[in-house]
């Protein structure tokens, strides 16, 4: 089975963006000349899932961020919602986490990043997350987006490594049992 992958950024409380999708808090720090690892992450997955709303966010940016390929999960958005720039680029589904994953499988994908706040919390919920990155933000939002939401039952984690940084974000990396 492909391999989910989690690495995402939240802010102390646990939020992953604004009420309004907002990200504008993520770059605040600077962080700069920092390796927080994201580019031998992006060199170990074969490509990208996320929510409808991260799409969106992302989309927005002046740049498209990947060069691998992004699926988008969402049972509202239609090919006519891909600008023409990024119609090769992204690939929309109506899947279930589940299917979804088995059909990459059989595709020959061997990890998958998944991001945005529902996604994760349901690839979660489905026994889909093998790893979990998670980098704390030291911000207290108050409220927001959350990163995690309820759940089948509780999921055990080993703690792999934690890396604090001279911004003063803190990178933590688990394994799922």
């Amino acid at each position: 089975m492909v391999k989910g992958i989690i690495y995402i950024a939240a802010s102390l409380d646990g939020f992953v963006a604004r009420e309004n999708g907002d990200l504008d808090w993520l770059m605040k720090q600077d962080t700069a000349g920092e390796d927080f690892g994201y580019d031998a992450l992006m060199a170990s997955v074969d490509g990208l899932v996320m929510g409808r709303g991260s799409y969106k966010t992302v989309a927005g940016f002046d740049e498209w961020p990947y060069q691998k390929p992004v699926i988008v999960l969402s049972k509202s958005l239609t090919q006519h919602d891909i600008p023409a720039r990024l119609r090769d680029k992204v690939m929309l589904s109506r899947e279930t986490p589940s299917d979804l994953m088995q059909r990459l499988d059989t595709e020959g994908w061997k990890a998958a990043y998944i991001d945005g706040g529902l996604v994760v919390q349901s690839f979660l919920r489905d026994g889909l997350i093998d790893e979990i990155t998670l980098t704390h933000i030291p911000i207290l939002l108050g409220s927001g987006k959350p990163l995690f939401g309820p759940l089948n039952a509780e999921i055990d984690l080993v703690h792999v490594s934690t890396t604090s940084y001279k911004s003063g974000l803190v990178h933590s990396h688990y394994r799922l049992i």
